[in-house]
Formats: C-alpha cells, sequence, structure tokens
C-alpha cells in the first residue's frame, strides 16, 4: 500500500456566515495552510481532524491502493485529488498526494 502525503493549500473564511450562523468557538480549527500529514495504511493521520479526514478517506484508500485518475481526467496528477474539508465557514482545501 502505498502512503499518501496531505497538505493544507488553502483556508478560507466566510465571517458574514460565522456571525449570522455559528456559535461561538473558542478554537475552531487548529489546520493551518502548509501543514502535511500522512497517510499510512489509508489511515487517519494523527493530527488531522475528523470532518476533514471523513471528506478525504475515500480519496486516500483509493490512491494508497494504486487508484486515481478520478472523475476521468479531472487532475494533472492521475495520482492526486484536491478535497476540501466540509466546514461551511472556514473551509481547508488539501492537496493529496501518492509517495512513490
Amino acid at each position: 500500500m502505498k502512503i499518501c502525503k496531505i497538505t493544507a493549500v488553502r483556508q478560507t473564511e466566510y465571517r458574514d456566515l460565522i456571525e449570522q450562523y455559528e456559535n461561538p468557538m473558542m478554537h475552531p480549527c487548529d489546520i493551518r495552510v502548509g501543514d502535511v500529514f500522512f497517510s499510512y495504511d489509508a489511515k487517519k493521520p494523527e493530527g488531522l481532524c475528523e470532518s476533514a479526514w471523513e471528506s478525504m478517506k475515500f480519496f486516500v484508500t483509493e490512491l494508497a491502493n494504486g487508484g486515481g485518475n478520478f472523475y476521468d481526467g479531472w487532475m494533472k496528477n492521475p495520482h492526486s485529488a484536491m478535497i476540501s474539508c466540509n466546514d461551511g465557514f472556514r473551509p481547508v482545501s488539501f492537496y493529496i498526494e501518492v509517495l512513490q
């Protein structure tokens, strides 16, 4: 099984939605742009939040097992994926790639 590298490449924050809908939170997200995680045996890396993992685990599992080319040529590198977590207030985009 291949190792997958998961890199946080962008984080967006929707202040208007936060102000309108979200209850105040002391610590809403620990992920920062540039954070890197490694998935071994298609398992959730330590320190990666559950919400982000739920959004990407299908892609990590497929890539770790030699799959790729999602959606018939979506990514320039067929052994990669760009996935965002499902936080509607401050989503983080992750680049997932297979290490050779």
